[in-house]
């Protein structure tokens, strides 16, 4: 005999699902319904030539502009081969007389037709009566978008931002009858204000640091008997740090304030410091090479090893470094740099010194790669029985900081 179903129960798993559609069918309805952020509208340019291209205009330099698109890039377009251009966001507007970064900066919407740029002021703005400025292209500087102006300008980066450089190290061992180890470490930074690079520099930080050290133990052979004779400890030390401020008042002018500490145990010098300012000049700059020519007075103290104390005075002098610095990328990402400068001292013109270095980094893998490096520092006034030169080749791995 079949049972006939319990009406109760069956209402009851009818109705479960009712409810829980009608508790979460609003919700749905309405998520559906919450329209979705409008797109912003493209920025659009027409050449010369009746082509067109939308995209975005990510900034300007000088005589053309950088405008990327889904289909073409990111390309540089010179103002010469665009009829029309309409940009839809906010840009900051440098002329070329610009002096400083923050003077005269106009900031608006940007338009180019007729030959003309024509910067559209938002409501309230005081730049020109009806809110336009018109201005030949001859005379832009830099069109930098609003956000990256604030961030980069105006916004002042915290001290462990933005720095850049390579870090490098080596070492060789011998265990044998002699026994002997050699250790080489090396970092070069350097950050410059606004981090972005085709924007005039505002200031620039370098920090340097070398340092060679090695220690060779030979043993007496054959061994006096019965006190047997002590073994010979040949020892190498070549440190150098350096920091250098750069603060520009034109783009390729810059004053500067410099300190660098100086130790090498094959000349007798225990530690020559100097203490400077003065002015720097950058004659060539582009995206592959870049030459500083810097010069500087300077409060500079040498000491030498207490051993040689009798025989080497301590010195105090008033001098200047003169200095030029070179660095260049060549095929296959091979980054090349040079570096040389005299240290004149007027008050005693026998203690002058030099120095000079010319260096390869070639990228292996990523940011690994192999250096090699070459540095002649010269001393006039060693410690008495110490060479003038002291001449290092060093090789060892590198990593690019990003």
């Amino acid at each position: 005999m079949i049972s006939s179903p319990n009406p109760s129960r069956s209402l009851r798993f009818t109705l479960i699902p009712l409810v829980f559609l009608a508790i979460t069918l609003p919700s749905r309805l309405f998520a559906q319904a919450k329209p979705a952020p409008p797109k912003p509208e493209p920025d659009v340019v027409i050449f010369t030539n009746g082509d067109q291209l939308t995209g975005t205009v990510e900034r300007g330099a000088g005589d053309s502009i950088v405008f990327r698109s889904d289909m073409a890039g990111e390309i540089t377009v010179p103002y010469a081969k665009i009829k029309e251009l309409r940009a839809h966001g906010t840009f900051a507007l440098l002329r070329k007389d610009t002096k400083t970064l923050t003077t005269d900066v106009q900031e608006g919407t940007v338009a180019y037709s007729d030959s003309k740029v024509t910067l559209t002021v938002p409501a309230g703005g005081t730049e020109a009566p009806g809110g336009q400025v018109t201005i030949d292209p001859k005379n832009v500087g830099f069109l930098i978008d609003k956000t990256t102006y604030d961030k980069q300008v105006l916004a002042h980066p915290g001290l462990l931002t933005g720095w850049k450089g390579t870090i490098s190290g080596g070492a060789t061992f011998v265990r044998s009858t002699d026994n002997g180890s050699t250790y080489t470490a090396a970092t070069t930074l350097i950050r410059a204000i606004p981090l972005v690079p085709y924007l005039p520099p505002k200031s620039k930080s370098i920090f340097n640091l070398t340092e060679t050290y090695g220690k060779l133990t030979q043993p007496t052979i054959p061994q006096t008997v019965p006190i047997p004779t002590p073994p010979s400890i040949a020892e190498t030390s070549i440190f150098h740090a350096g920091f250098e401020q750069d603060v520009y008042f034109s783009p390729r002018f810059y004053a500067l304030g410099d300190t660098s500490f100086d130790h090498n145990f094959s000349q007798g010098l225990n530690l020559q410091e100097v203490y400077g300012g003065g002015v720097g000049w950058t004659p060539i700059k582009s995206g592959k090479q870049q030459l500083d020519v810097k010069a500087d007075i300077h409060y500079e103290q040498q000491t030498f090893s207490q051993s040689v104390a009798a025989t080497t005075p301590n010195q105090n002098l008033i001098g200047s470094t003169i200095a030029e610095f070179y660095h260049r990328t060549l095929p296959l990402k091979i980054a090349f740099t040079e570096n040389a400068d005299i240290l004149p001292a007027y008050n005693d013109a026998r203690a002058y010194s030099a120095d000079a270095t010319v260096g390869f980094v070639l990228l292996v893998y990523k940011r690994l790669g192999v250096n090699f490096t070459t540095t002649d520092n010269f001393l006039n006034d060693p410690a008495v029985g110490y060479k003038k030169n002291s001449f290092q080749f060093v090789t060892g791995a590198t990593y690019t900081l990003p």
